[in-house]
């Protein structure tokens, strides 16, 4: 039993060309979106480069400013270290004087009580 199939050649090519043609289509679809995303991955890569540009410039900036403000915060402490030593001179110089003004005020307490006690004889 053999089956014999009539068909034209010509309507077989003309389906074959037919999926070709939509294949075609669709690989040139496949290329247009490829071309897209390549394009997107080079903005992107140029966007990185900007990003990174700005970052260094950031950083740049900001370790300048920082070493701004420890020199001044140096310099001020250094400033600070020197109006505390001065300070710590002039507490030492006004104890040094309360102290001898107490005992001064002691002294005369005491030789006006030893007066007015009479352990002295009067002359």
């Amino acid at each position: 039993m053999t089956v014999t199939i009539d068909q034209d050649l010509k309507d077989i090519l003309n389906k074959l060309d037919q999926r070709f043609d939509k294949l075609d289509q669709r690989f040139d679809k496949l290329d247009q979106k490829i071309d897209n995303l390549q394009k997107e991955i080079v903005d992107l890569k140029i966007g990185q480069t900007e990003i990174r540009g700005e970052i260094k410039a950031v950083d740049e900036k900001l370790s300048g400013q920082i070493k701004t403000v420890d020199e001044k915060l140096s310099g001020q402490i250094k400033t600070l270290d020197a109006k505390t030593d001065q300070i710590d001179k002039r507490i030492g110089n006004q104890e040094f004087f309360n102290r001898g003004i107490f005992v001064g005020l002691i002294l005369l307490i005491l030789s006006s009580a030893i007066k007015f006690l009479g352990f002295f004889p009067e002359a």
